[in-house]
């Protein structure tokens, strides 16, 4: 989304500027997210709200119309159409030079290190083969990385092939079979696709779901009725969690009585939920991460009805079964993986599967990242992990700090790295709005004396 936005800079003068854009993956856009070619993985955004262009609302339903023959149920649609979308507006980037003078190329390999010069504002991006590529500015869009292992006690299950620590893996469940059991670690948006992908897979086995709360993504549900936007009358400035829970629990309660449903009024402070968190001093926002984080994320991150529907067949049937406790440890037992869970201070329970998936999340914590270029960075003191443990530390504009908190006139980040800031951070929405604003924010630099990619 940053390569289009810099492709669409306005200027009297044009760029005359280099961009490289590294991505080893087959194609570029798609990305981790949109890359799987399976049409029972959906959006769980509506397609009104996903074009890739704040200004032009409409940009991605117009595309689908021309586009692709996909009958999108209630309005959500595949993950891979989406793909194909992005797809398509990089390639078109990268196929000709900008009238705004920007040149595009994109090296289908991986980073092995960022060098950033002490004597200069100049980096050098060393690449998977050996080629060096000198930059003004580097821009880690990173996006998310596969979870933390579930139990550190023992870790010899790391390496049994019927554990997949990556659900997102290429070829990461093919070895499943149809009446294999199936324990899955995590009850949030990744299970889902797991379980529509088993099912339509024709996969007939028994799947336990374990999660510490035993709850999953509440559904969409569409409500025509509109909810009033109450963040400057009454959310603005609120710096404790306690505060600005009391103010939508009574806005919730208000709309019950309308007859508006709670959606539409977490909805209606969707665009201001950045400056709630910003509100907050760092001891709020981490009694927010210990006591709200979870069911907000339930709350927020909903799934669409029919993946929700198919939860609850699978349930009744008795296909799905759910188990309440946290993974305290994994041993592998030849062919099955034996996993000990625990509800607080229960005793502990054994459970027994022919094959566990990781369905926990992304690992935010850039302390723990071991990607290369993240690695180089961090142990030349230019990136910073957060003390929350969400991403990066940046300024306003996604500059990275570095340990004396100074910002990098060099590198710069945005995405799910800068949740510190924003919290919601991995959205479409929030996404899009990151990439024009560090787009523009570039190309004003860019028009600065030392002009550079």
């Amino acid at each position: 989304m940053l390569v289009v936005q810099l492709a669409r800079l306005s200027g009297d003068l044009p760029y005359d500027c280099d961009v490289h854009l590294v991505e080893p993956r087959p194609v570029p856009g798609p990305g981790l997210a949109y890359t799987a070619r399976r049409p029972e993985y959906l959006l769980n955004v509506r397609s009104q709200f996903l074009s890739a262009f704040p200004d032009q609302p409409d940009h991605f339903q117009n595309w689908l119309r021309l586009t692709s023959p996909e009958i999108c149920q209630q309005e959500f649609c595949s993950r891979q159409s989406y793909g194909r979308y992005l797809q398509q507006l990089v390639s078109q980037v990268l196929e000709w030079p900008s009238l705004n003078g920007f040149r595009f190329t994109w090296h289908n390999q991986a980073a092995q290190s960022v060098q950033v010069h002490p004597t200069s504002q100049v980096a050098t991006v060393q690449l998977q083969d050996g080629t060096r590529v000198p930059s003004e500015y580097v821009v880690l869009a990173l996006g998310n990385f596969p979870p933390s292992p579930p139990a550190s006690r023992n870790t010899d299950y790391l390496h049994h092939a019927n554990y997949h620590g990556n659900p997102w893996a290429q070829g990461a469940l093919r070895n499943i079979g149809t009446h294999d059991t199936v324990l899955l670690i995590g009850t949030g948006l990744t299970a889902i696709d797991v379980l529509l992908g088993l099912r339509t897979d024709g996969h007939q086995g028994v799947v336990t779901a374990v999660s510490g709360h035993g709850r999953w993504p509440a559904a969409h549900k569409f409500q025509e009725a509109a909810y009033p936007d109450f963040y400057a009358d009454e959310l603005r400035g609120a710096d404790t969690v306690l505060a600005v829970l009391h103010i939508i629990r009574r806005h919730i309660r208000a709309a019950e009585a309308q007859g508006i449903n709670w959606r539409t009024v977490l909805d209606a402070i969707r665009p201001h939920l950045g400056s709630i968190w910003a509100a907050w001093p760092q001891l709020e926002q981490a009694r927010f991460l210990r006591h709200l984080a979870g069911i907000w994320s339930v709350l927020r991150h909903r799934s669409p009805p029919q993946n929700a529907a198919t939860v609850q067949e699978m349930m009744r049937t008795g296909q799905l079964q759910q188990e309440i406790g946290r993974v305290k440890d994994i041993v592998p037992m030849t062919n099955n993986l034996r996993v000990t869970i625990q509800k607080g201070q229960e005793p502990p329970r054994q459970l027994m599967a022919r094959h566990v998936i990781t369905c926990t999340g992304p690992l935010l914590d850039y302390s723990r990242i071991q990607e290369p270029v993240v690695g180089s960075l961090r142990e030349s003191g230019h990136l910073q992990p957060d003390t929350l443990h969400l991403g990066i530390r940046t300024d306003a504009h996604g500059a990275l700090l570095d340990a004396r908190g100074q910002a990098s006139a060099v590198l710069f980040t945005l995405g799910p790295s800068r949740r510190p800031d924003f919290f919601e951070s991995t959205a479409v929405p929030e996404l899009r709005e990151q990439a024009v604003a560090l787009a523009t924010e570039l190309g004003k630099r860019l028009r600065a004396p030392a002009v550079g990619a």
